[in-house]
């Protein structure tokens, strides 16, 4: 049922293009879809993804979902994934990103500390089995009251998504679109430990229109996405991109070089969002003859320390953007100079585009006194980072900030005025896109006894690598897996035969 729009909300951005363009092609599968998931590729126009959102938000609302409850969602990067979320805002409810790689620990504490009502995942996923996964990180949730799923050999009560798709049942509610509620809930781990980052539809839009932007990805464009949308910076660099441009989005489950760019060329891709050192490999290639239709990269750095001595940008005809990542605190862009240099970036107030005077603000950067970067603005959610509040009786007022301190070390270049990024928070590691306290890796080392240890090492192009030892490494593995760890912790026991 469609409500008077208070605000804008990401299903209002989907109806105006769905009213405009209805035969217009919406979401594209990748093309190896049967080897990830079992599952033929799809392609819907916007019509055909409307049904399916509404047949989704029908099973939800039927399921007893009540509004504003949060249903929290593992999939992979299909159409599954963006129909699921549009479904669920359209039935009034927020939704939990949960990482691809987090196994029942993870799972379980995300479930408990959002008050999930409940999950959506894929039967199975790279061969491993998401849907027992699920099932049996909802048997320790107290608050999961529905666990459903998409693909086959789902187990015992499971609900199939498939079903519901083909059903197409017209259930509706009266959902509100209002822009200031509520929307997603993705999970950061910062010094004071693991925390829930809850935005409004707002802080969305607000982060897409900065990528969007920068980037200057034009109107109707095809947009091929091979980052993981299961963060801030995934989802508003794939959906809300394409939201905004009002396109095509092909997706490409990370990674397999040949189908990525067999899926660009079939499908006339002209923009590229991935992994920045993934991006900065295509510049070794002769992209011209080998990618014709891409016009646009926009390159996602999980280590922004990086930017400012990464290799130059040398597809001329190709432009790319660099988008600073900061965790779930937030993120900027700078679209590459001439030359294939990195922009600077200054303090201060900056527009998208930020070499065109007299744009909107889409954020700002700054130095706190502890010599780190900090961010605000519009997409930050500064009430998920604040300090926790004093004790009742404490006489100490809590201070107002208006900003999130990202614990990036960084400093101000005498030369150019410029912010320079040189460290990432101590004591955190980042392996991809999943953090860990290294605390937390020790601790986890300790409970496969005596000798055992579980380090960091840096890498190049991850920020870090897990490597681990253990008197006996295979039943290592086997009892984090047991535990119900990331796979990011279990792999670190490999053989030690193979090169660490």
């Amino acid at each position: 049922m469609i409500q008077t729009s208070v605000s804008p909300t990401l299903d209002g951005l989907f109806r105006r293009i769905l009213a405009r363009q209805p035969d217009a092609l919406a979401l594209l599968d990748p093309l190896n879809k049967p080897r990830i998931t079992g599952q033929a590729p799809k392609r819907l126009t916007f019509a055909q993804a409307d049904r399916a959102i509404s047949a989704l938000a029908a099973h939800f609302i039927e399921a007893g979902l009540p509004v504003n409850s949060v249903i929290a969602i593992q999939l992979p990067n299909t159409v599954e994934f963006m129909l699921t979320v549009l479904a669920a805002h359209r039935a009034g409810l927020i939704v939990a990103l949960l990482p691809q790689l987090w196994r029942q620990a993870e799972l379980t504490v995300a479930l408990n500390r959002t008050g999930a009502r409940a999950v959506v995942t894929m039967s199975k996923v790279d061969g491993a089995n998401h849907a027992d996964l699920a099932m049996n990180a909802a048997a320790e949730a107290f608050s999961i009251r529905h666990v459903c799923g998409f693909g086959t050999d789902l187990p015992e009560g499971m609900a199939s998504l498939d079903l519901a798709l083909s059903s197409e049942s017209t259930t509706s509610r009266a959902v509100t679109q209002d822009g200031r509620r509520a929307a997603i809930i993705t999970f950061d781990v910062t010094a004071d430990g693991f925390r829930a980052v809850p935005r409004t539809h707002l802080n969305l839009i607000a982060g897409g229109l900065a990528v969007f932007l920068e980037s200057r990805v034009s109107q109707g464009a095809t947009v091929m996405s091979a980052f993981t949308p299961s963060s801030f910076a995934g989802l508003t660099s794939s959906l809300l991109v394409w939201l905004l441009s009002g396109g095509t989005l092909a997706l490409h489950h990370p990674f397999d070089g040949d189908v990525l760019e067999q899926q660009i060329n079939e499908d006339c891709c002209d923009t590229l969002i991935a992994p920045a050192p993934m991006a900065l490999r295509l510049a070794e290639i002769d992209l011209p003859s080998r990618l014709p239709t891409l016009r646009n990269v926009i390159g996602l750095w999980r280590t922004p320390e990086q930017v400012a001595s990464s290799a130059l940008w040398t597809a001329e005809t190709v432009r790319l953007t660099d988008i600073y990542l900061f965790g779930e605190a937030g993120l900027f862009g700078a679209c590459r100079a001439a030359d294939g240099a990195a922009a600077p970036i200054m303090p201060g107030p900056h527009g998208a585009p930020r070499d065109i005077p007299g744009t909107s603000i889409a954020g700002e950067t700054l130095l706190t006194p502890r010599g780190t970067l900090a961010l605000k603005g519009p997409m930050v959610a500064v009430a998920a980072y604040a300090p926790p509040p004093p004790a009742s009786d404490s006489l100490i007022a809590t201070p107002h900030r208006d900003y999130v301190d990202t614990d990036y070390a960084a400093r101000i270049d005498r030369s150019t005025g410029a912010i320079c990024i040189t460290a990432p928070p101590s004591g955190i590691v980042a392996v991809g896109g999943y953090r860990f306290l290294s605390h937390d890796l020790q601790e986890w080392a300790k409970r496969l006894g005596q000798g055992a240890l579980l380090t960091a090492l840096p890498d190049r192009l991850s920020g870090y690598r897990l490597a681990g030892r253990a008197k006996d490494n295979a039943r290592g593995r086997e009892a984090l897996s047991e535990l119900g760890l990331n796979p990011l912790m279990v792999e670190a026991f490999r053989d030690r035969a193979n090169p660490v």
